[in-house]
């Protein structure tokens, strides 16, 4: 809880207020839509966010699946491809990349480098209800 209070926090600090201090501020992304161009929309209600680092070996892929909430990612390390099922476009991330993924959109990610890609990801969903469905 103390990790969340603090984040929360720490986003309330705006760049301004840091000035002349030891603390930093890069912003790694700023965006209103995921990366099937759709509208961040939050669940409504009480929420539960949930946070766990992913690692894909080389030359992996996960299942064809979708998410039915919002659902962030960072790029710790290594490459990811997430290919979008329903418009055939393909986008492409590093080490330091910020992702919005799709909502409702069938899609599916693929380690395409050399080394394991870590990636952080972020759900927020209504607690206890499942964020990923898996195409049959």
């Amino acid at each position: 809880m103390r990790l969340f209070m603090a984040v929360g926090l720490s986003l309330t600090i705006s760049t301004a207020a840091l000035a002349g201090s030891a603390a930093s501020v890069e912003q790694i992304i700023r965006s209103s839509q995921t990366i099937a161009d759709q509208p961040v929309r939050l669940p409504q209600g009480p929420v539960e966010v949930a946070a766990s680092i992913f690692t894909i070996e080389p030359g992996a892929s996960l299942p064809v699946h979708r998410h039915a909430y919002p659902r962030y990612g960072y790029v710790l390390s290594g490459t990811l491809t997430v290919k979008n099922l329903e418009s055939g476009k393909s986008l492409f991330f590093k080490a330091g990349d910020f992702i919005i993924e799709s909502v409702s959109t069938w899609h599916t990610g693929l380690n395409p480098g050399l080394e394991p890609l870590k990636l952080l990801v972020i759900d927020q969903a209504p607690a206890g209800a499942q964020t990923t469905e898996v195409k049959p």
